[in-house]
């Protein structure tokens, strides 16, 4: 199977329950402000949604460059996937069905200069299970399956290795959930029965997303 199929087709779930997919516009460039970054620009949908979406600005720092490999896709994508759903997790980006384009810093805050390596912050592993369900289930109701966990990027995201994934996707084939065969999963019926479980974190995770953003704007009238 051809891993990078229909890549904006994959389907990557929020910690929160969000499930979201990325349309990256390749290549990174320079800025025309003058200002010492890079910038490239994206959108990322919300899945399962009537047209939501965030169309942002990924500003890749000068300290960050220094320690990138390089700005092609198959050294930046990960990071760059990873940085957006952090914001999202964070209730930073805000999903809207027409919105103007968002900076979002692509910054040193995610790397750790001590140990060389990208830090997104680190998952349990109950926590990463339940990623595992979301992603499987969304990305099957959503697009088909079978669907790819061995992926770097979601290793990368809750600071595991994708052998690690893996092994705790075993113990929902062990429930018989899924179908595991290598780093491919297929969704069982007994998960995909579990559809309003999964939709109403999605529905609540929104919520605190919109409820967030909604009071910054109040704060912001009142403040003015």
């Amino acid at each position: 199977m051809n891993r990078h199929t229909q890549p904006g087709n994959r389907v990557y779930a929020t910690l929160t329950g969000l499930p979201l997919s990325f349309d990256l516009r390749w290549p990174f460039h320079k800025s025309t402000s003058g200002a010492d970054f890079w910038v490239l620009h994206a959108d990322i949908r919300l899945e399962n949604s009537v047209g939501l979406h965030a169309p942002v600005a990924v500003n890749l720092s000068a300290t960050v460059r220094e320690v990138m490999p390089s700005l092609e896709a198959c050294d930046a994508e990960a990071p760059v996937i990873n940085t957006l759903r952090k914001e999202v997790d964070r209730r930073q980006v805000e999903f809207l069905k027409s919105g103007k384009l968002v900076p979002v810093n692509f910054s040193s805050r995610h790397y750790d200069f001590k140990r060389n390596k990208w830090v997104f912050g680190k998952a349990s592993d109950e926590e990463i299970i339940l990623m595992i369900e979301r992603k499987v289930y969304w990305q099957t109701r959503l697009y088909g399956g079978p669907v790819w966990i061995g992926d770097p990027t979601e290793a990368l995201y809750v600071e595991t290795s994708p052998v690690h994934v893996v092994e705790l996707a075993r113990k929902l084939a062990d429930q018989e959930l899924i179908t595991l065969e290598g780093e491919w999963v297929s969704a069982n019926a007994a998960l995909m029965a579990q559809a309003e479980r999964f939709e109403a974190d999605m529905r609540a995770a929104l919520a605190e997303l919109e409820s967030k953003h909604a009071f910054e704007r109040k704060t912001s009238t009142v403040d003015l």
